[in-house]
């Protein structure tokens, strides 16, 4: 029986860091197109839901929800839109490098609202943890003082990350992954064309290259709505901590793709590499550190 359940787990999470490295290339593809954060999460978000809902149809799975839960996973879909927004709009007002690793401080958000939410005691590694990720994006917003408007937005990113993905947890244990899915990106799709209406954001801004539909489609099926079901999935047998801990080697796997691609190498200070070294050192030694602990309260 505990073979099975290591077995489950193992699988859970090598789709999570499966999903995690997809992830890393949606900086990419944003840095790429040519359109504003908005207009890019509105364009990727019709795909993604369009896709989702072709997928039902195909394999003629029930996706149909009680009003109650709509109605959860529809307002749920406005945190991830913003999610979303401000991590497209923390990268064209910094680097990718220094968006993914300002997205690391999911862990400490996680760390401190997931007990609050469900009402459980604070762990005080996980704390621990979180604050050496934050002393590590502390030095990069020191360092990297150019960017100060991108570090907040890709903060705030990663506070509606980890608001979702605590949100999401829960509501997996009682619905599939892809009608969770489907109803949070019709959510963000609403919200997003709201607000594109009452800023007049549909404009002749929206009209799209080649190569940006391209990209777009790339971004909206396998990075989006495929990666976005996977990661909630896995919420079934990992803890919402544990997700934010593992989604952080977002950064490692962005950032290399961002110097393989942009050469982003050049503009990073010694600041950053020492903010990104703790932050990433800390993802790395924490599942270290909690086998240790629990060996040693077993004995």
């Amino acid at each position: 029986m505990a073979r099975l359940a290591n077995t489950g787990l193992n699988k859970n999470l090598l789709i999570l860091h499966f999903t995690v490295f997809i992830w890393g290339f949606t900086g990419i593809l944003g840095a790429l197109i040519s359109i504003s954060a908005v207009q890019l999460v509105w364009y990727r978000v019709l795909i993604a839901t369009l896709s989702l809902f072709l997928y039902f149809k195909f394999n003629k799975t029930a996706f149909k929800v009680n009003r109650n839960t709509f109605l959860k996973l529809f307002f749920a879909g406005a945190i991830v839109g913003s999610h979303w927004i401000l991590f497209f709009a923390s990268i064209k007002l910094s680097t990718v490098p220094v968006t993914l690793v300002c997205l690391s401080s999911i862990t400490l958000f996680t760390a401190i609202l997931e007990p609050l939410i469900n009402k459980t005691r604070i762990s005080k590694l996980e704390i621990i943890a979180g604050l050496c990720i934050i002393t590590g994006i502390v030095l990069i917003f020191k360092f990297e003082t150019q960017y100060t408007k991108g570090i907040i937005a890709g903060l705030l990113s990663a506070l509606c990350a980890s608001l979702f993905s605590i949100f999401n947890a829960k509501q997996v244990k009682n619905h599939q992954a892809p009608v969770i899915a489907f109803y949070e990106l019709m959510g963000a799709f609403f919200w997003a064309s709201l607000y594109l209406l009452f800023t007049r954001g549909f404009n002749n801004a929206m009209l799209l290259r080649s190569a940006d539909l391209g990209y777009l489609l790339l971004l909206g099926t396998i990075c989006t709505s495929l990666a976005y079901v996977a990661g909630v999935s896995v919420m079934r047998e990992l803890s919402a901590f544990r997700v934010a801990l593992i989604t952080n080697l977002e950064p490692v796997y962005g950032i290399l793709m961002s110097f393989l691609f942009f050469g982003d190498i050049n503009k990073m200070t010694t600041g950053f590499w020492v903010g990104a070294l703790i932050v990433l050192s800390t993802i790395f030694l924490f599942p270290i550190a909690q086998t240790q602990i629990r060996k040693h309260n077993n004995r």
